[in-house]
């Protein structure tokens, strides 16, 4: 089996060894696409090894067009960054770890980082290091907030939406829930924004949540709200949340993933609106990029080869 690696992995341990035990390994890791499209149609490439968090782009009809690849092995539980309908057309075998229960839950990076978005805003972390980097040291333009007495809103019970909820409980923070596709005692979508001072978005992309937090929702947010997103971009109209943050709907908005990741970014509505000094902070969809979190992963997808 010849594999192309499209993604970085020597810096994890044991990985590389695996992969060259499953057949003969080509690194393309900082590879363009045009660059990895010239490998495909020069060779004969059996698999693809990927990772979305990764790639500044698409797996496509244009990257994959009559090329041999049979199988695309990503690292990964979302697919966004693949276009399904054409691998199925073509019958490109799709490999990745949407399924796979037992090693997901080892996985909290995704929620840590939530976490990480929700008191980097409540207490300003980024603007105090930029205060201080200009030789300032005004403790009374940063204000905060503190967990303990805040209430958090949780939208999306799985496996990372249950990691967040025990994040906050342990910081003393009170939890409300809300996940249609569950039993369990839950609090309403419009509830939760009419109370909680926090809400942190768990939900995979469908057609039912794509957009689902908009303006319809804000009408009636409490006031000095935060909202906290590691699912996708498409989960909330950034349009809308552009508007509430200008509007002083919303307080502050932590987001690791953007609509249109693979697009020019200087047209995404929220990264230039973080540049105009919303109250914005964004990180490049690092939620699973953890050694720790990276290495299992890998192993656990090359072992499906």
């Amino acid at each position: 089996m010849k594999i192309a690696v499209i993604t970085p992995v020597k810096h994890l341990e044991g990985v590389v060894d695996l992969l060259q035990s499953k057949g003969d390994v080509v690194f393309y890791e900082t590879a363009s696409k045009e660059e990895v499209r010239g490998l495909l149609l020069q060779t004969t490439i059996d698999t693809l090894v990927c990772n979305p968090n990764q790639q500044t782009y698409k797996i496509d009809k244009e990257l994959l067009e009559n090329t041999s690849i049979k199988t695309i092995n990503s690292c990964s539980t979302g697919l966004n960054h693949i276009d399904l309908g054409y691998c199925k057309e073509n019958n490109i075998e799709i490999q990745c770890h949407k399924n796979d229960y037992e090693l997901i839950n080892q996985l909290p990076s995704t929620s840590e980082l939530a976490f990480g978005l929700m008191l980097s805003l409540l207490r300003n972390i980024p603007k105090c290091n930029n205060h201080v980097s200009k030789y300032h040291w005004d403790y009374t333009k940063f204000m905060g907030r503190q967990v303990k007495d805040l209430k958090v809103g949780i939208i999306g019970y799985g496996r990372l939406g249950k990691m967040m909820e025990k994040y906050c409980k342990a910081f003393g923070a009170k939890t409300f829930i809300y996940d249609p596709y569950i039993n369990i005692l839950q609090t309403p979508l419009k509830q939760i924004f009419q109370e909680c001072d926090v809400i942190s978005l768990h939900v995979h992309i469908t057609d039912e949540t794509k957009y689902m937090i908009n303006k319809d929702l804000f009408s009636s947010i409490k006031k000095d709200c935060y909202i906290i997103n590691t699912s996708r971009g498409e989960i909330v109209n950034e349009n809308d949340i552009v508007e509430g943050l200008k509007l002083g709907i919303i307080t502050g908005y932590g987001t690791d993933v953007i609509e249109n990741e693979f697009d020019n970014l200087t047209k995404s509505p929220i990264i230039n609106a973080m540049n105009s000094g919303e109250n914005i902070i964004i990180t490049p969809h690092i939620g699973g990029m953890t050694i720790e979190g990276q290495t299992k992963a890998y192993k656990h997808s090359i072992n499906k080869l």
